[in-house]
C-alpha cells in the first residue's frame, strides 16, 4: 500500500504542479505578454479566462480517461494522462507571445490550456481508484488521502519554482524568460512520474469485473441514466473547496499585487506557507474520517469555510504578511477537513463497473463550479475601494450551497454501514 500511494501522490503532485503553474503565470505574467493590447483589469481577466478553459476541459477529460477506466482498466488512465498534461504544459513554455506570433498566441495558449485540464481531468480519478480499490475497508480514508496531498505538493513546487525565478532575477529577465522555465520543468517531472508508475498493478476491483465480465460497455451512459443526480450533488458538494484554493492561490495573487501594491515574492511566499502547513493535515484529517464517517468530516470544513471567509478576506486587506498567512491558513483548514476525506468517499458512492467515471466526473464538474469561475468573479467585484467583500459575499453564498448538497448525500464509511446493517459500495 505505501508504494501504491506513494506512486499516485506523486502522480497527483506532478499533474497539479502542471496544473498550478498556469494558474500562477495567469495571475503575475500572462496578461501582458498574451492580451497586451486591454487594459490591465481587461488583460488579468482573459488570462484568467484561459485559466477557466482547463476547468472546463475537466470533466471532458474525466469522461474520456473514465471510459478507458471503466472498460480497460485503471492503470492506462494513470499513464496517458500524465503524457497529455505533461506535453500540453512544456508547449506552453515554449509558446511565443502576442508581440511575436499575435492573435495566433493566446488562441495556442487557449488550446494548450484544454488539453492540460483534458489531461488533469482523468488523472485524479485513475490515481484515486490506484490507493482506494487496493486499500483495506477500514483505512480507505488514510490510504486514499495519499493522493488528494499531491496537489499541496504541486501547487508548493510550482510556486516554489516560481518563486525562485522571481527572486533570482530581474523584472525585465522574469517577463522576458524566467516565467517560461517552470513549465519547462514539467518534463522533467513526467518522466520521473512514469518511471514511478512502471511497476503499478491493476486493482482488485477491476480485475473482478474483468473476470466476471460485468465491465460498463458505455460507462458515461450509465452515469447520465442512473447516477445524474449523485453526480450533480457531488459537484455542488465540492465546489467550495475548490473556490476556496483558488482565491488563496490564483485571484489573491494578482489581487496582492495590482491592488494591494504586494511584492509578487511576499504573495507567494504567505500563500505557500499555509499550504505548506496544509499538505501534513490532509491525512491526518483522513483518519478522522475512518473514525467517525466522511459526510461529518464534509459538513464541519463546509461550516469552518462559511464562518472564515469574511476573516480571510479582512486580513488579506491588511496587505501585512503575517495577517494575511493566517487568513490563508484558515481557509486551507476548511478545505483539509473536506478535501481529506473525498478520495475514499466519492469513490464508495459508485458501484465498481462506472466508478472511475461516475468520481471523476463529479470532483471534475466542482472544479467548473468552483475553480473556473472564482478568479474571474473575485476579480470583477473587488473592483472598489476598501476590502473586497463582495468576493466574501461570494465564498459565503458557495458554502452554503456546499453545505446543502453534502447534506443530502449519504455516508459510505463501511463500518458505519455494517453497523446499520447497509452495505456499502465495496472495494
Amino acid at each position: 500500500m505505501l508504494r501504491l500511494a506513494t506512486a499516485s501522490l506523486a502522480g497527483t503532485a506532478i499533474e497539479f504542479y502542471d496544473f498550478a503553474i498556469y494558474g500562477t503565470a495567469a495571475a503575475l505574467v500572462l496578461g501582458p505578454l498574451f492580451f497586451p493590447s486591454f487594459s490591465p483589469l481587461a488583460g488579468t481577466l482573459a488570462a484568467f479566462g484561459t485559466f477557466a478553459v482547463g476547468f472546463l476541459a475537466r470533466p471532458v477529460g474525466a469522461v474520456l480517461f473514465g471510459h478507458i477506466g471503466d472498460r480497460f482498466g485503471r492503470r492506462p488512465v494513470l499513464f496517458s494522462s500524465l503524457v497529455l498534461t505533461g506535453a500540453a504544459t512544456v508547449a506552453v513554455g515554449c509558446l511565443p507571445t502576442y508581440d511575436s506570433l499575435g492573435i495566433l498566441a493566446p488562441v495556442l495558449l487557449l488550446l494548450l490550456r484544454f488539453l492540460q485540464g483534458l489531461g488533469l481531468g482523468g488523472e485524479w480519478g485513475g490515481a484515486v481508484l490506484l490507493t482506494a480499490e487496493h486499500a483495506p475497508a477500514e483505512r480507505r480514508a488514510l490510504w486514499a488521502s495519499f493522493p488528494q496531498t499531491g496537489p499541496s505538493l504541486g501547487f508548493l513546487l510550482a510556486n516554489g519554482v516560481m518563486l525562485a525565478m522571481s527572486a533570482l532575477l530581474t523584472d525585465a529577465q522574469f517577463v522576458a524568460w524566467g516565467w517560461r522555465v517552470p513549465f519547462w520543468v514539467a518534463g522533467l517531472l513526467a518522466a520521473a512520474g512514469l518511471l514511478l508508475r512502471g511497476s503499478l498493478e491493476e486493482t482488485p476491483a477491476f480485475r473482478k469485473l474483468a473476470e466476471q465480465g460485468e465491465r460498463a460497455g458505455a460507462p458515461f451512459v450509465e452515469i447520465v441514466r442512473g447516477h445524474w443526480r449523485l453526480v450533480l450533488l457531488t459537484a455542488g458538494a465540492l465546489s467550495l473547496g475548490y473556490a476556496l484554493v483558488y482565491t488563496m492561490s490564483t485571484w489573491s495573487l494578482a489581487y496582492g499585487t495590482e491592488r494591494l501594491g504586494v511584492d509578487r515574492t511576499v504573495m507567494l511566499g504567505c500563500v505557500m506557507a499555509a499550504v505548506f502547513l496544509k499538505g501534513p493535515l490532509i491525512p491526518l484529517a483522513a483518519v478522522l474520517g475512518d473514525r467517525f464517517g466522511r459526510r461529518p468530516m464534509c459538513l464541519a470544513g463546509c461550516a469552518i469555510g462559511a464562518l472564515w471567509v469574511f476573516p480571510m478576506i479582512a486580513l488579506l486587506s491588511t496587505a501585512q504578511p503575517v495577517w494575511m498567512f493566517v487568513g490563508f491558513l484558515g481557509g486551507a483548514l476548511s478545505f483539509v477537513t473536506m478535501f481529506s476525506v473525498v478520495g475514499a468517499y466519492l469513490p464508495e458512492l459508485y458501484e465498481p463497473r462506472v466508478r472511475c467515471t461516475g468520481a471523476a466526473v463529479g470532483y471534475n464538474l466542482a472544479g467548473v463550479l468552483g475553480g473556473a469561475l472564482t478568479p474571474i468573479v473575485a476579480t470583477a467585484v473587488s473592483r472598489g475601494d476598501g476590502p473586497p467583500w463582495g468576493v466574501a459575499g461570494y465564498l459565503t453564498g458557495m458554502a452554503v450551497l456546499s453545505l446543502g448538497c453534502f447534506a443530502l448525500l449519504p455516508e459510505t464509511r463501511p463500518v458505519a454501514a455494517r453497523a446499520v446493517g447497509a452495505d456499502a459500495a465495496p472495494a
